[in-house]
């Protein structure tokens, strides 16, 4: 009977199965840092920074007048309320990743979470 691998046909498969754990631990550990900062933008213009660090509740008002009740808590932000029909920024949660967004179209505000401008090692956390 024929053997089904040779014995570098194995080397090859744990050295690979060994660089992709390698990978998904890096992927894991750098996604899951928490941001610094969210920024709050009205009509496509920052209006305000949010430092995620300290739990808040605040107001934005958007366009027309429009309210969104903002919270930070535990390093995350949220929409709890809002005076638009839709309530899409209200059901979207608690958002706390960089590249993460609450949007309210009828008011044009938009939540976005930033990652840190420098992290330990000194390097941008974003491409510019």
């Amino acid at each position: 009977m024929q053997k089904l691998f040779k014995k570098s046909d194995l080397i090859i498969i744990g050295g690979l199965i060994v660089l992709s754990l390698i990978g998904a631990a890096f992927y894991f550990f750098v996604s899951g840092k928490k941001a610094a900062k969210a920024e709050i933008l009205v009509d496509a213009k920052l209006v305000q920074t949010v430092d995620l660090s300290k739990n808040q509740t605040f107001t934005v008002t958007g366009v027309d007048g429009g309210t969104n009740l903002v919270v930070v808590s535990d390093g995350k932000i949220a929409v709890t309320d809002a005076d638009c029909p839709d309530k899409i920024c209200v059901n979207t949660g608690a958002i706390s990743k960089p590249g993460q967004t609450i949007v309210c179209m009828p008011h044009r505000v938009v939540v976005q979470i930033k990652g840190n401008s420098t992290d330990e090692d000194g390097f941008d956390g974003e491409a510019r």
